[in-house]
């Protein structure tokens, strides 16, 4: 694993082993006439590395690989910097980069205008020590932020700390300010950085064979050119740029694109691992070969950082991933020079920097109480219940249950034919499988069964195992910027 610094608390069983912590290496300017560096999907080329790694692919493949990753050194020089805490935390950012791409995809995809030198998209990914967790955690571009003292890296002036939009740090002063600014807001130390443009990402998309994606509501960005009618959809590359950059799809702008932008990573990541691509030495060569070239990372996330998180990994899956966005405060901050930001909770932000910096499930900072979110609304939801055992009144509390809860009930529970039964079944047409699986998530430990021609009705069949019904609700990624989402719960599946 990458080096971290000494915590003071006290020491966990560790899954993969600890090494020596190296000084950090002097940067320097670029060699005259060097190709300016095209920066992108090397996040995704790093997390194909680790799961190459996590297949028992060796040294030497992945060394040729991390021999192309153009380098950046985002911590030089730096002081005074938060304590690390367990696990590791990746800065992941998404800069325009419009320029790498032709007048003809440009108009296509409504990138015109001149790129804005900045950071569209700005996470932290948080690697549990155990290897067994991924935290994922959205900071708004248009964050209100203090920068630290430093030099702007285009006038070479010299700048004390100054209020701006979190994105604009990137203009100012590039990685390195970047990682300053965000620690400085959320005390969490960052140890590794990667950063990827437009093109990267639609050069990716594209050599995976696409992301399915579902979505429940029309989407329509005149912005964008964003235009998906309620269903199934794959996405390719271009597409999925205009999904993930859309911000006039609902009124809820950023928020709403950032929660999109966190559905698609987790379809990309199921993608990327269920359909056997990066496991195939000749695949994976191919698509290394079609996204290398195009990403920045710094200098500390070499080969044997890559190979040792790689095998530590090896049963990582999108259930293994979590998602949330910085909770934010209900008032909007107009600051001249810069317009509108948006400002922080303490309370609840804190809360979500903390789990970070002590390693905890970021699932734990919410109410015990909150609904979980479903791909389908209950309200669309037609459920008849049947009593599956002989205990009296078991199907009339289901059903209330199910009732209270937003399901569309037909208050007319019956007896099943089968009395015997142990565990509770959802019975539904393989047409409604969405709204199965949100049927399913109310009941918890229930079992998912199809039945062909059954119709648009779904079956509860409550068995000797029932205890309660779980409040659920529809996914609304624009009108609730907090709340943690699990990856295998933003699929289709």
């Amino acid at each position: 694993m990458s080096p971290l610094p000494a915590s003071s608390r006290s020491p966990r069983p560790r899954t993969a082993p600890q090494r020596r912590p190296q000084p950090p290496r002097e940067g320097g300017p670029k060699p005259p006439g060097r190709r300016r560096p095209r920066r992108g999907g090397r996040a995704v080329t790093t997390l194909s590395v680790l799961v190459l790694a996590s297949a028992g692919i060796g040294h030497a493949v992945v060394s040729s690989l991390d021999a192309g990753i153009d380098r950046v050194d985002p911590f030089r020089d730096m002081k005074n910097r938060p304590e690390a805490g367990h696990g590791t935390n990746i800065l992941l950012v998404g800069t325009d980069g419009r320029e790498e791409l032709g007048a003809r995809e440009r108009r296509k995809y409504r990138l015109g205008g001149a790129p804005c030198n900045c950071t569209d998209t700005i996470m932290i990914v948080h690697i549990s020590e155990d290897r067994e967790r991924a935290s994922v955690v959205s900071l708004p571009r248009d964050s209100y932020a203090m920068t630290p003292a430093h030099t702007d890296q285009v006038s070479g002036e010299e700048h004390e700390g100054h209020p701006v939009k979190l994105n604009a740090a990137y203009a100012e002063g590039g990685p390195q300010l970047t990682v300053r600014t965000v620690e400085k807001m959320t005390r969490v130390k960052i140890d590794h950085y990667l950063e990827l443009d437009f093109t990267s990402f639609m050069k990716t998309v594209d050599v995976v064979g696409g992301v399915e994606l579902c979505t429940s509501e029309p989407l329509k960005d005149s912005h964008t050119g964003l235009d998906l009618p309620a269903g199934r959809h794959t996405l390719e590359g271009g597409e999925a740029l205009q999904y993930v950059r859309a911000r006039h799809v609902d009124g809820a702008a950023d928020l709403s694109r950032i929660r999109r932008q966190q559905h698609f990573m987790a379809a990309l990541v199921d993608r990327a691992t269920s359909s056997g691509i990066l496991l195939n030495p000749m695949k994976f060569r191919d698509v290394t070969r079609a996204v290398l070239g195009s990403v920045r990372a710094d200098k500390g996330f070499g080969t044997d950082e890559m190979l040792d998180l790689g095998r530590a990994m090896r049963t990582f899956s999108p259930a293994s991933s979590e998602f949330t966005t910085v909770p934010l405060g209900t008032a909007v901050r107009t600051v001249k020079g810069i317009g509108s930001t948006v400002k922080w909770d303490p309370e609840k932000s804190e809360n979500i920097f903390r789990a970070l910096r002590e390693d905890e499930p970021l699932s734990a900072q919410s109410s015990p109480d909150a609904a979980r979110r479903v791909p389908v609304d209950p309200r669309q939801i037609r459920v008849q219940v049947e009593n599956g055992t002989e205990t009296k009144g078991l199907g009339r509390r289901v059903d209330a249950a199910l009732a209270a809860t937003g399901f569309r009930t037909t208050n007319v529970p019956v007896n099943a034919a089968d009395r015997s039964v142990e565990r509770t079944v959802v019975a539904y047409d393989p047409r409604w499988d969405r709204s199965a699986k949100s049927l399913a998530a109310a009941l918890p430990g229930s079992e998912l069964r199809a039945v062909n021609g059954q119709g648009a009705t779904l079956k509860v069949i409550a068995g000797g195992d029932f205890e309660k019904v779980r409040k659920v609700r529809a996914r609304d990624p624009g009108k609730d910027e907090f709340g943690v989402v699990r990856g295998d719960e933003v699929g289709c599946s």
